[in-house]
C-alpha cells in the first residue's frame, strides 16, 4: 500500500472478460481514480474462456490490478499465486492484484453482497433461495451463510450445475435443498436471490418474489428485471444488481490503490454510463 504522503505513479488496470464490451466497471473505476487524484487507465479486454493463464503471464510491470468476470471466474482463482480465504472456500475470484510479480486473487462479491444487502435493510436472511447454480451463486451462497442463513435452496435448470456451490453451503454446516426450476414453489423464504438472466425468469417474476420477503437481483441491466419490476409492485424490498456492482467495485478500488472510495460514486458512474451502452 503506498503511503498517502506519497506520489503514486500512473498503472494500468483492466476488466476481463467475454463479452466484455458492456461492463459498466471502466465508468466506475475512472470516477475514482479522478476521486482520488490518480491518473491511471482501466479498460475493458476481451478475454475468452481458456485464454486467461496465457494474458497474465504477459503482463508488463506497470499493470496493477484487474477485474474479473464471467466466464472467467474460475480461473482466476487457478491462475494466481496467492488467494484470499474466501477464493480458497470458493475456487472462485474476480479480483487479481499485481505486485513485485506475484499474483494474488481476491473475491469482493462476497463482502459486497454483504455490504449491498445491509444497505437496503435485508442484514440477517435465515432462509434463502438463490436462481443458478454457477460461480455467483456460489459466491452469493458464502455472503448469505456469513449473513446468517440457515436454510439454503437452489434453483436451476440441470442439478449437476449445482454441485460446487451446494459444496460450499454443506461446508458451512446449513441445510441445503436443490430443485429443478419447472418444480412449484412449497415455502416462503426470507429471501430470493436471482443470478440468472432476466428472461431466464419470464412469466415466473410474481410466483417467485410472492414468495420471499425480500428480493436479490444481481442482473441490473436493463433495470428493473421482471424480478425487480415484480418486487417493486408488491412492496418487497428489493437489492438490485447495480447496489451489488457498486459495493464489490469500492472494495476492488480499495485493493488496487490502498484508497477508499464511496460505493454511491461508483454507482452513481454507473447509472450514468448505463444508458450509453
Amino acid at each position: 500500500m503506498v503511503s498517502a504522503d506519497e506520489p503514486v505513479p500512473p498503472m494500468i488496470c483492466a476488466v476481463l472478460g467475454s463479452p466484455i464490451s458492456h461492463s459498466l466497471s471502466p465508468a466506475m473505476h475512472r470516477a475514482a481514480y479522478a476521486h482520488l487524484g490518480l491518473d491511471w487507465s482501466y479498460e475493458p479486454v476481451e478475454v475468452r474462456a481458456g485464454e486467461l493463464a496465457q494474458f497474465v503471464g504477459a503482463l508488463g510491470d506497470d499493470v496493477r490490478g484487474l477485474s474479473v468476470t464471467a466466464p472467467l471466474k474460475r480461473e482466476a482463482a487457478s491462475v494466481a499465486h496467492q488467494r484470499s480465504g474466501d477464493v480458497e472456500t470458493l475456487g472462485v475470484a474476480n479480483t487479481l492484484i499485481v505486485e513485485d510479480g506475484m499474483i494474488s486473487a481476491h473475491n469482493t462479491d462476497v463482502p459486497g453482497g454483504e455490504a449491498a444487502l445491509h444497505e437496503r435493510g435485508v442484514g440477517s436472511p435465515v432462509t434463502a433461495r438463490i436462481l443458478g447454480g454457477g460461480a455467483t451463486a456460489a459466491s452469493m451462497a458464502l455472503t448469505l451463510a456469513r449473513a446468517g442463513a440457515e436454510q439454503i435452496e437452489f434453483i436451476v435448470r440441470d442439478a449437476t450445475r449445482a454441485a460446487e456451490a451446494e459444496a460450499v453451503v454443506r461446508g458451512r454446516g446449513i441445510g441445503v435443498t436443490i430443485r429443478l426450476f419447472d418444480e412449484p414453489l412449497i415455502d416462503r423464504v426470507d429471501l430470493l436471490v436471482s443470478t440468472v438472466p432476466g428472461d431466464a425468469v419470464g412469466a415466473r417474476s410474481y410466483e417467485l418474489v410472492d414468495a420471499a420477503r425480500a428480493v436479490f437481483d444481481v442482473v441490473y441491466d436493463p433495470w428493473p428485471t421482471p424480478l425487480g419490476h415484480a418486487a417493486e409492485e408488491a412492496g418487497v424490498p428489493v437489492v438490485s444488481g447495480l447496489d451489488l456492482l457498486a459495493h464489490q467495485a469500492a472494495l476492488q478500488v480499495e485493493l488496487m490503490t490502498g484508497q477508499q472510495v464511496s460505493p454511491q460514486l461508483l454507482r452513481d458512474a454507473a447509472l450514468g454510463a448505463l444508458p450509453t451502452r
